[in-house]
Parts: structure tokens; sequence; C-alpha cells
């Protein structure tokens, strides 16, 4: 809806309205007609009529005249309001006051005021008649024809009423200026608002409990005009019927506070309109219309952009798979050959060689772990993993793991500490993935555990989950490594840290897990060690596990440790 520019119209002043005019123009008039015509009637009635009392009926001719010359201009009309009220007090003092036979007059200014129709201005009016009345009655004492010491004090009297008549008169145009301001900044912000109504996006309308429409606001929309809206049932804006599309979200929203729908508005069917209701107030709701056309258009855009996303990260993945197929293949050979060098099957060799075909070997071993690790992820990623499900022992599983990390737990001086069940726990998983969970949750462990420290592997079973437990005493993970880690290729630690690996250690423990319908938990606090449950629904047996029974030794009496 545009908005008027006020530039016309002063801020402070009444709104203008040509009947406003001709109503006061009208009063004004009238006043004046029937100050003549008593005027007229007491000169041909031959009264005896006193030089103050025809003094008493100009000055109440005189704001009249004023009024027929300035009904035009609204203004001017807090002064004629003001002029009102000084002449009344003048006509009441010239006549005794408010004893006199024109105390009436000092309602003159409340009438001129009303006249107007202006609510602010008969406010100001009220004020001024009582100002009027006080004054005719201060008249009525200070000059009443009582014994006077000499002409001195008469004229004392007078000035003490001009000086409060001063005064009050100073604080009636202060308070008007105060109210000018106040009028200025509020018709301002009123400005505002209707400009930034105008301006936003949206249509947005006021509804009843029938979803009749109150008011509205905003720019016109295909099908919508917010001018032709008020009065209108919001259903009469939608083709055919789509109307009760529209009646059961303003039911819905008076229900359940809020609703949302798209209509086809009347008149313009190939521009959908996007409808949200919300309850305001009891029996009262807010409605925000837009075109949704291209609201649709964004969302095929972002369809769209996800579906590209989707296939780079799927190509992305098959590249990797690949390139770690291929480069698998030429590794291996490396690695053997290596290991024939280490084991001399050809021939004694210089030492100096054989400490660099060590590191051959360690370096390639060390390779052929990573690429295995971004060959799994690219295969989960791009969901071409498949488990090779199997009936085996889960310890059998953990305990290779622990004899295969004993050597690297050993040189770097940590106690790795399993704690097994003594009966078999019988699992249908994937062997080979229950071995990496393992291994890649100590290698973690280990990598983290200063010397002297401990890193503990419990298996057991709760209920029909079989759980394993990686617990550490290292450095703890911090709460904002904490959110990340879990990823693909997020690290957490120092640089040294985490150039030791691929940041696909724990994400794919964690894929692992879903892949069986289980889950990986972590719990750290920095300084205070690292704990990382997997929880894997794959028990093989009718009832659940008993709970462990403790010994005397501390250990519980259905589990073995293994150091």
């Amino acid at each position: 809806m545009p908005i008027q520019p006020h530039t016309s119209l002063k801020p402070d002043a009444p709104v203008f309205d040509g009947w406003r005019a001709r109503a006061l123009a009208g009063w004004s008039g009238g006043w004046l007609a029937a100050v003549v015509l008593a005027a007229a009637g007491l000169w041909i009635g031959r009264a005896e009529v006193s030089v103050l009392s025809w003094a008493a009926l100009a000055v109440g001719a005189a704001p009249a005249l004023l009024g027929l010359a300035v009904a035009g201009r609204p203004a001017a009309w807090v002064s004629l309001v003001l002029v009102w009220s000084a002449c009344a007090i003048g006509a009441c003092l010239l006549t005794g006051g408010l004893t006199g036979p024109l105390a009436f007059w000092c309602l003159a200014p409340l009438a001129a005021a009303a006249a107007t129709g202006e609510v602010r201005l008969a406010a100001l009016g009220g004020a001024a008649a009582l100002i009027a009345a006080g004054f005719a009655a201060l008249g009525s004492v200070s000059l009443a024809p009582t014994p006077i010491a000499s002409w001195t004090d008469y004229w004392l009297r007078l000035l003490s009423i001009a000086s409060l008549a001063g005064g009050l008169g100073a604080g009636v145009v202060l308070l008007q200026r105060r109210q000018g301001q106040e009028a200025r900044r509020g018709r301002a912000a009123e400005v505002r608002m209707e400009r930034l109504l105008a301006e936003q996006p949206f249509v947005l309308a006021a509804l009843d409990a029938d979803g009749r429409v109150q008011s509205a606001h905003g720019p016109a929309a295909p099908g919508l005009d917010p001018e032709r809206l008020p009065g209108r049932l919001l259903s009469d804006c939608a083709e055919g019927e789509q109307k009760a599309l529209i009646e059961a979200a303003v039911r819905a929203a008076l229900a359940d506070g809020e609703a949302e729908v798209r209509f086809q508005p009347a008149g313009a069917a190939s521009q959908p309109v996007a409808l949200v209701l919300r309850r305001a107030a009891p029996g009262r709701l807010m409605a925000a219309m837009r075109s949704a056309a291209r609201q649709a258009a964004r969302e095929a855009e972002l369809e769209e952009a996800r579906a590209q996303a989707e296939a780079r990260n799927a190509g992305k993945s098959r590249f990797l798979a690949n390139m770690s197929h291929e480069l698998r293949t030429p590794l291996n050979a490396i690695m053997g050959f290596s290991d024939i060098m280490r084991a001399r099957l050809f021939g004694p060799m210089a030492d100096k060689y054989a400490e660099y075909a060590e590191l051959i070997h360690e370096s390639g071993a060390h390779l052929l772990d990573l690429i295995n690790d971004v060959l799994d992820m690219s295969k989960i990623e791009a969901e071409r993993f498949e488990l090779a499900r199997e009936d085996f022992d889960a310890r059998e599983a953990v305990s290779a793991v622990l004899r295969l990390m004993r050597g690297q737990a050993d040189r770097a001086r940590i106690q790795l500490r399993g704690v097994l069940p003594k009966e078999p726990l019988m699992v249908d998983a994937d062997r080979r993935a229950l071995k990496q969970i393992t291994l890649n949750l100590i290698s973690n462990a280990l990598k983290f555990t200063p010397a002297e420290g401990q890193v503990t592997v419990d298996l057991h079973a709760t209920d029909e989950t079989m759980e394993l437990v990686v617990s550490d005493t290292g450095a703890g993970i911090g709460p904002e490594d904490l959110k990340r880690i879990g990823r693909p290729y997020e690290q957490a630690g120092d640089a040294q840290a985490r150039a030791a690996g691929t940041g696909l250690g724990l994400s794919l423990v964690r894929a692992f897990a879903e892949l069986h319908g289980g889950q990986m938990t972590i719990d750290s606090k920095l300084g205070e060690g690292t704990r990382v449950t997997v929880s894997l629904p794959v028990l093989l047996r009718d009832e659940p596990a008993s709970p462990p029974i403790p010994r005397p030794d501390g250990q519980p009496d259905n589990q073995a440790t293994i150091h």
C-alpha cells in the first residue's frame, strides 16, 4: 500500500478535514450573529447599558470574527481557542465576573474547540474554560464594589489578576508546545511504521475469529490488493474449491496457534500464494501472505544444489575407492619385496640395507592401513560396503587385536589391559569390522595416553547387546573437539597427533556400529581420560546375560583379565 507523504501539514497541527472547517465557520458565524442581535435589541429597546457592557459585547464578538477568518487554517485553531479564553475572561470581568450576565461565556473556549471535532483541541478547550471561570471568580472577589482605601488598592488588585493571567498563559503556551512535540514524535513514529509495513515483502493482515480481514498492509501481489481486503473474508481471495483450504487453516490456527497453507488466488491462478496464520490473541489472527512462485523457484534451486552436492560427494567417494584400490596393488608388492629383504631369503645383506628394508616395510604397513581406512570410508559413503556377517566368539576377535597391539603398547610404556568374559560371547556380526573397531579404538587410546598410563578394553554383554568399552587415562578431549570427532577427516589433539592419521578412525568405528544397528558414544573431559562405548545388538542367545558377580579381589566372577 503506497504511503502518501505528509509534507503539506505541520506535525503538531490537527488533521484537516473540509467539514470540520465548515463546522467551525458555521459556529463562529452563529455566535457573531447572536452577539449582533443582542446588541441590536438593547439599542432598539433603549435599555440603560453601561460602557463596560458595550465593551464586553465587542470583546465577545472579536474571537467569532477571528474564527471566520481562520476556519480554513487548522494550524491556527489552537491560537483561536486561546483567544476565545482570553476574550471570555475579559467579557466576564467587564460585566461583574461570575455574578454578571455574561458568566456563561466562560464556556465559549470549550464550545469553540468542540466545533472543530478535534479530541486534543477539545481537551485544551476544556482547560481554557476552567481557567476562564477561575479568573471570572477571582474578578468577582477582587473587583467587587466594596469599600476601597484608595485607587492604588484598586489598581493593585487589577495587577494581581493580570500577573496571574500572564503566568497561567505562559503555562498554557508551554503545555501546548510540549503537546506539539509529543504529537510530532508520535506522528513521526506512525509514519515510520506505515512506511515499514508498506515496504516489507509480505501482505500482512489482521483477522477476526471468522477469518474476516480487519486491516491489511504491504505491497500488492497478484490476486491480493491490501486496499481491498478489509471487510472481506480471507477465503474469498482463493480460487474455487481452495476456499475450504483457507477456512480449514483459520480453524487450525485458532485451535493450535498457527497454520500454513498454499492456495491459488482468484484471478491469478498461475501465481500461488503462501499463507501463514498465527494466533495473536483469543479470537484474533495475524496473516502473512507472499507469492509462492519465488519460494518454489528457490526451493527448486536448493534441491538442485543438494543433488549436485550429493553427486559430487558420490563421485569423490568413487574416486577415492578406485584410487585406493590402485594404490594397494603396488604397495603390497613393495611390502612383499621389503619383507624378503628383511628375511635375507636370497643371502646376506649389509646391516644398513636391512635397516632400510625394515623402515620401508613399516612405512608401507602404515600407508596400507591409511589406504584401507580411506577405502572403507569411501565404500560406506557410497553405500557400497556390505557386511560379511557370521557367527563367532567375539572374545577371539578382541583377543587377536590385543595381541597385535601389545608390542606397540609396550614400546610406549603403556599398560594395555583387557577384561573379557570367561564364557564364549557368541555374536552374529562382521568379524573384520569388529576387529577394525577394536583396533581403531585401541590405536586412538594409545596415541593420546602418555607413558606409564593405562588403556583398558572391556567386552561384556548387557541384555541382548554386546558392549565394547575402551577407556584410557590420557589427556582427554575438549568440549569443542568432542563435537567434531566421529565425523570423517575430523581430528583432535596437537599437530603431531593429527599428522599420525587421517581422522577416519572414530568415523569408521561409528559407521561400522551403525551398519550393525548399534551406536558409539564418547565420554571425555580434559585431564581425565576418555571412555568410548560401542553397543552392538548382535548377541546370539535366548536369555539375557546375568550381571557380573563381584569377587573378593574386585574382579567380576564371570570375567577374565588379560594383561
